[in-house]
Order: C-alpha cells, then structure tokens, then sequence
C-alpha cells in the first residue's frame, strides 16, 4: 500500500515541474517594454481621512496635562482632591470636584449643597470665587514669601493658593510666617508644605484678588 501511495504522490510534483517549466520559457519571450510604466501619470495618493474620523468617547483617571496654565492648576488640584469627580462626597462631608467644606460655600455665596453637586458651572464658579478670595487675603504674604524657601520648598503663588484651599488663608498665613514652625495637616495627614511643593509654579494671574468674592449666578444662567 506504501509503494502506490509513493508513486501516485510524484504526479503532482511533475506536473508542477512541467508547468513552472512552461511559465519560464513563456516569460523569457515576452518583452518587457510592453508593460513599462514609463512615461505614465500615476497617482499613488491616499485620501487623508482623518477628519471624517468620529473620536471614541473615553473616561480617563489620569490627570490631564495642561501645563502650568490656570486651568493646569485647577484641574490638578482637582484631581488630587476628588480625581475630578463633581458627585464626590467624602467621609468629612466635603462636597464636589474640589472638596468644598459647606462653610466655605457659604462664604462665596452657596448655601444649597444638592444644586451645588449637581452644576459643573456652579463649582468652578465657587473654586474661582474662593481663590479670589484667598489671594486677596494673603496678598502680602504672597508679595514678601514669593521666591523664598521654606522647609526646603520655594514658595510660589500657585503653591500659596492651593495650600490655602487645604488650611484655609488664616492658616497659610501663620505657616509663612513663622517660616514653616507652625504646621497644619488635614484629617488625612495633608500639609501645607505637600501642597506648596506639589502645585507650585503654576501661573494663577488669572485669577484677581477680590476681598468679597461671590459667585454671579446670573453669569450661570447667562
């Protein structure tokens, strides 16, 4: 059974044999100026369709990198308080993106916390009222500590800022002022120093130092 087995298998193989064979001879008498592309237009270019692309929609957790603009400052903040989540609720009772204390909200204008977690607009309104509010009150300090350094870290605006947000201004001012001596950290351990040294540098010019800073709930409903 083997040996007709190994005959019929050289079929194959000979016909293929006779039929490469065939195909070099025939190729060998072509001329191959007939199939030149000399002398031809071709256009060997591709639409860009990258336009007519429709992006996938996608929840990020990483923090956005957007420089050291305000907004970059803002939304790093952000993300260190509540990775940017406006519903969030802390075990504290702090509220929003930003982890506002209900205290705060009521010193720039807020005193509902359901509509205040549900508006996006309302809680940038309240960060920047709050900051506002914060570099007026410390707007000496920040003229006379700026470039210094303290506890190993210089002391930027941005850093100034965003420790007041942690402590509150009045706490910034007594840690500045006794040149880092007296200390403040949050319910979690969070001090000044961690929030100088993680958010400085940033540029908050944009934001204007206004002593009753409150939001404008008719620019909101504008």
């Amino acid at each position: 059974m083997r040996k007709k087995i190994a005959k019929f298998s050289i079929l194959p193989l000979a016909a293929g044999s006779i039929f490469f064979s065939f195909s070099t001879k025939k190729a060998a008498n072509l001329d191959l100026e007939d199939y030149s592309t000399y002398d031809l237009d071709l256009e060997y270019t591709v639409a860009d369709l990258r336009d007519e692309l429709v992006p996938e929609f996608e929840i990020s957790n990483t923090s956005p990198f957007l420089g050291k603009s305000y907004v970059g400052f803002k939304e790093a903040l952000a993300f260190k308080e509540s990775r940017g989540d406006y519903k969030s609720i802390n075990e504290y009772g702090y509220l929003g993106k930003y982890q506002f204390g209900k205290g705060t909200l009521k010193l720039v204008g807020i005193y509902d916390s359901i509509s205040f977690l549900n508006s996006p607009a309302l809680q940038e309104a309240a960060f920047y009222a709050n900051a506002s509010r914060n570099k007026w009150i410390l707007q000496r300090d920040i003229k006379r500590f700026v470039g210094k350094t303290i506890n190993g870290v210089e002391i930027t605006e941005s850093g100034i800022l965003a420790a007041a947000h942690l402590a509150g201004p009045g706490s910034v001012k007594k840690y500045l002022r006794s040149w880092g001596a007296q200390a403040f950290s949050d319910a979690f351990g969070t001090t000044i120093k961690t929030y100088m040294k993680r958010f400085g540098g940033y540029d908050t010019s944009f934001v204007k130092t206004e002593k009753n800073a409150r939001v404008d709930f008719d620019d909101l409903s504008a």
